[in-house]
């Protein structure tokens, strides 16, 4: 028997959250593979011009190919770190 399913779904409550004004903008200027993941650094354009670290992890191996296209994904990036008072509640 072929019968076609539909998903029905009731639409979510959406809560109008205000945009936030970015805390710097980041300019990825070298990736450097660490054991579960990368390392990105790079100069941030926000007020202070730091120099800012972004250390992302994966829960899962990187086969070598991989791990290069994601670093080279990764390397033409830029990263906008926002900043909230809102505290986030753990699940």
């Amino acid at each position: 028997m072929n019968t076609s399913r539909t998903r029905r779904t009731s639409p979510t409550p959406r809560t109008a959250v205000p945009p936030l004004p970015p805390l710097a903008l980041i300019e990825i200027d070298a990736v450097r593979p660490s054991n579960q993941g990368f390392t990105l650094t790079g100069q941030g354009t926000g007020a202070d011009r730091s120099h800012y670290r972004l250390d992302i992890k994966f829960d899962l191996p990187l086969d070598l190919r991989t791990r290069a296209v994601v670093g080279e994904l990764l390397s033409q990036s830029d990263v906008t770190v926002y900043r909230t008072d809102t505290p986030l509640r753990n699940s």
